[in-house]
């Protein structure tokens, strides 16, 4: 279906007649001669200003070129059929904490010793890349949070940034009030069966000016569903000591982490090892896509370059007519009796007349 997308800019059809009307004559810039019957000299002119006004074959020209602009102003388009548009899913955003502690070494994958972060970014950023339907974003905090990636359906870019993201790139401390706070703000405007946080953590709240529970609550106002994810080792398990000679994970405030999931209405999960958060990534996954409302999607064509390239070439013509009276194409166009003036075609009138008298 052919369709104008501002048909409202042919409104402005009227406009250089218009301005003619209103705006004074302008200057010729010719030395003015004082005489003193010099206002019958500006009633003669006035005259004939009027009787030498151009007629519309002359006009012509310019009418058509300001028609092609506002043809291509217009924006016309062709539309196609109606598409479905697949509008199911979840907005889910990922806050993943990469404060210092985050590179500690103590989990296991593949029979290898990784850091906490390396892991997350492996098994979540598969998590995030297999959430087909879902909307999908990005928050690191540390002692500030960031909005990495906002929600999104381009999942892989969104998995890039995960696997971007470096220790201590926000801060060494662990604001997980603010990170919920920021994820609060960018899903408020979300439906709100569809708002979910998943947040990553090895630590307890040591920054920021939010209180996590607080920003729990607030989050629960909202609907937004928080699944807190305690990522480290077992203090007892693992025997590779911190910087300092202590054990990172004895930092992690689970009591925390689990309030503000029961607050929100979703999960907490203790990641151990790998095949743990493993299995929490697979839990994750059999969340089900809450049904929003179906869109639909017409794709346009849009075929304002015609009229514009139209008017592109008219308007080189009429150039070449005026300024350069020999040029080639103007005697191209004059052995045609193209863009020809008025006065040649009556001239050939008035040939034509002289002969059929004789």
């Amino acid at each position: 279906m052919f369709e104008f997308a501002w048909s409202w800019i042919f409104a402005l059809a009227p406009l250089p007649w218009l301005l003619r009307a209103l705006l004074p004559v302008a200057d010729s810039g010719e030395p003015a001669l004082k005489v003193s019957f010099l206002s019958d000299l500006e009633g003669l002119a006035k005259r004939r200003a009027r009787t030498h006004l151009p007629t519309w074959r002359q006009q012509a020209p310019f009418i058509v070129l300001w028609s092609l602009l506002l043809l291509a102003a217009a924006r016309p388009q062709w539309l196609g059929e109606p598409l479905p548009v697949a509008a199911s899913g979840r907005d889910l955003l990922v806050a993943v904490d990469v404060s210092g502690s985050m590179d500690f070494p103590d989990m296991q994958w593949q029979d290898e010793d990784v850091s906490r972060l390396n892991l997350v970014q492996h098994l979540l950023g598969d998590f995030l890349e297999s959430r087909e339907g879902d909307r999908v974003g990005l928050i690191l905090f540390g002692s500030k949070a960031y909005l990495q990636a906002p929600l999104t359906f381009d999942r892989r870019t969104v998995r890039v940034w995960l696997d971007e993201a470096k220790i201590g790139i926000a801060g060494k401390n662990t604001a997980i009030g603010d990170a919920i706070g920021l994820a609060l703000k960018r899903l408020r405007q979300r439906p709100a069966q569809s708002r979910v946080l998943i947040l990553v953590t090895d630590g307890a709240n040591n920054g920021g000016e939010i209180d996590p529970l607080t920003a729990a609550r607030l989050a629960a106002e909202e609907g937004v569903k928080i699944y807190p994810i305690g990522i480290g080792a077992d203090p007892e398990q693992s025997a590779t000591l911190g910087f300092l000679g202590v054990n990172p994970s004895l930092d992690l405030d689970e009591p925390a982490l689990k309030e503000i999931a029961e607050a929100t209405g979703g999960r907490y999960f203790r990641a151990r090892d790998g095949q743990e958060l493993q299995a929490i990534k697979d839990t994750l996954d059999q969340l089900e896509p809450v049904a929003q409302q179906p869109t639909q999607a017409r794709p346009a064509q849009a075929l304002y370059s015609w009229p514009l390239a139209a008017a592109l070439l008219l308007s080189v013509l009429l150039v070449v007519r005026e300024r350069w009276p020999d040029h080639p194409l103007q005697r191209f166009f004059s052995r045609r009796r193209f863009l020809q003036p008025l006065p040649h075609w009556r001239e050939r009138l008035k040939r034509l007349r002289l002969r059929r008298r004789r």
